[in-house]
């Protein structure tokens, strides 16, 4: 659970309706469901008709990650991909190919793979850049709906507005309705513009935030496997592999 995450989403909402009390107004009056179909169902919609389902899943998927995702751990990659090294050092890379069936991800399995079966670096490259792209092409379309979505809504929240004053203006002679129609109008705006800044697009930048972590440990696998393939020692493969860990701490006796 990523406490930031939920952290910064009740206090950007509970920091309007806090000032929303200061003002001397109440939640009940935010509370309009003409408002929330206006808004959320016409972003909706206009999202559904933007992208595939596909991308919607993933948009989906990508909130999950938002609150629930965690970093990977580079360390065990790395200590993985370390037993492996030397397992193929020893015994020779047809092991690997047993030892894919346990690996800890799929692009692993794949580069363990290709390598057992004696497969041209240049292709295992290929082959696992290629599953990399298009997990990253994947991503990014389901941060594009997101996105998309934090552009939707305050437009739909100015339909919103519009739609309660042509109420406003039709009652003009019935007082009565004049403060409902006013407060649709008002109301809709202010969901338009909480659903794009407080949801969708910070939605969207957490997620490519975290999925660039992914994306790295991913990279460090394909160094990895590679380096293996070359018959590099297990101590330079950890060393090569450890400068993906930015934030790894100096040694106490280095010098400053």
């Amino acid at each position: 659970m990523d406490i930031a995450a939920f952290l910064g989403s009740i206090m950007g909402l509970g920091f309007i309706l806090a000032g929303q009390a200061l003002e001397g107004g109440n939640i009940g009056q935010l509370l309009q469901i003409t408002a929330a179909f206006i808004v959320v169902g016409g972003t909706s919609g206009a999202v559904f008709l933007s992208f595939p389902i596909e991308d919607f899943k993933t948009a989906a998927h990508c909130i999950g990650v938002v609150y629930f995702g965690k970093p990977p751990k580079l360390e065990k990659i790395i200590e993985e991909i370390i037993g492996y090294a030397q397992k193929a050092r020893k015994e020779g890379v047809i092991v690997l190919e047993k030892e894919a069936k346990h690996a800890s991800h799929p692009l692993l399995k794949l580069g363990l793979e290709a390598v057992a079966d004696g497969a041209d670096p240049t292709l295992v490259k290929d082959m696992m850049e290629t599953q990399l792209s298009q997990i990253q092409e994947k991503i990014a379309a389901g941060a594009k709906v997101l996105e998309s979505a934090g552009g939707y809504s305050p437009t739909l929240g100015i339909i919103g507005a519009v739609l309660g004053l042509i109420q406003v203006m039709q009652n003009l002679s019935d007082p009565s309705k004049l403060g409902a129609g006013i407060a649709v109008a008002f109301v809709a705006t202010i969901y338009g513009l909480v659903v794009a800044n407080l949801f969708t697009i910070p939605y969207s930048t957490r997620a490519k935030r975290k999925y660039a972590k992914i994306f790295t440990s991913m990279e460090l696998m394909i160094e990895g496997i590679l380096s293996i393939q070359a018959g590099e020692s297990p101590a330079l493969i950890e060393r090569k592999l450890e400068c993906y860990i930015v934030d790894k701490k100096p040694d106490k006796g280095a010098k400053a």
